[in-house]
């Protein structure tokens, strides 16, 4: 089964190709344009890189959140587009979920704690732990927070902390002062990218979670900024 995964969930963007989980091609860009300019020509020069059309993929992927508003509706558009003709199945996947991934097969034991910064002193988080055989559990879901609340979910934790995504830094920074065995992650291994994408969909496509394009929604956990600024403009004015 041939896999074509598209990461849009913040600045950079990359997408890849992989066959029955083993990765053919990646490829990224962060420059300053809009995802809307860079994510389908690059998406078309990785398959023809590959030797692969869009006849040749099976299976469509896409992080469809948390992360930048903008960015995971450009990617979630752009696999339903890609979907459609074919009415390809395509998977949802979360975006901390597929940072996590980055450390699957290092072994532990540890807790990857992946961030993303929300703005306001908040972050998207989940937590997994990475087991002796390098495999991943996850151990809360997807949520918003603050970086104060963050610490308070971390502290009972007696394990090294391993913190992945955009937001790993902030956090780092934020709580080192804290009695917590923080583990700021390499770059290398800190910043989603569609290889994570495509390994945690080819796990969730192996459990039947497949969904058609039709179907495929990006996943915020927040109202966006705008929408957060009626309402309150709404609450102030009642």
């Amino acid at each position: 089964m041939k896999l074509l995964a598209l990461e849009t969930s913040a600045g950079p963007a990359s997408c890849a190709v992989a066959e029955d989980g083993r990765l053919l091609a990646v490829s990224s860009v962060n420059v300053p344009l809009t995802h809307s300019q860079t994510l389908l020509p690059m998406t078309e020069a990785l398959l023809k890189n590959a030797a692969l059309t869009m006849a040749d993929i099976d299976l469509l992927a896409v992080s469809a959140g948390p992360g930048s508003f903008t960015g995971i509706r450009i990617g979630v558009a752009a696999v339903k587009g890609l979907a459609f003709p074919k009415d390809l199945p395509c998977v949802g996947v979360s975006t901390l979920a597929a940072i996590a991934q980055n450390f699957q097969g290092i072994p532990g034991p540890a807790v990857v704690c992946a961030v993303m910064d929300a703005r306001c002193q908040q972050v998207y988080t989940a937590r997994f732990t990475l087991n002796a055989d390098g495999s991943l559990q996850r151990e809360s879901p997807d949520q918003a927070m603050t970086i104060e609340d963050l610490a308070a979910a971390l502290s009972c934790i007696k394990k090294p902390v391993f913190l992945v995504g955009d937001g790993a830094n902030l956090c780092y920074t934020a709580l080192q002062e804290r009695e917590l065995d923080l583990r700021l992650a390499p770059e290398h291994l800190r910043f989603q990218n569609a290889a994570g994408v495509a390994a945690e969909a080819f796990r969730l496509a192996e459990e039947g979670k497949t969904i058609p394009p039709a179907e495929l929604r990006p996943v915020y956990l927040r109202l966006p900024q705008a929408e957060r600024e009626r309402l309150a403009a709404q609450k102030h004015h009642k």
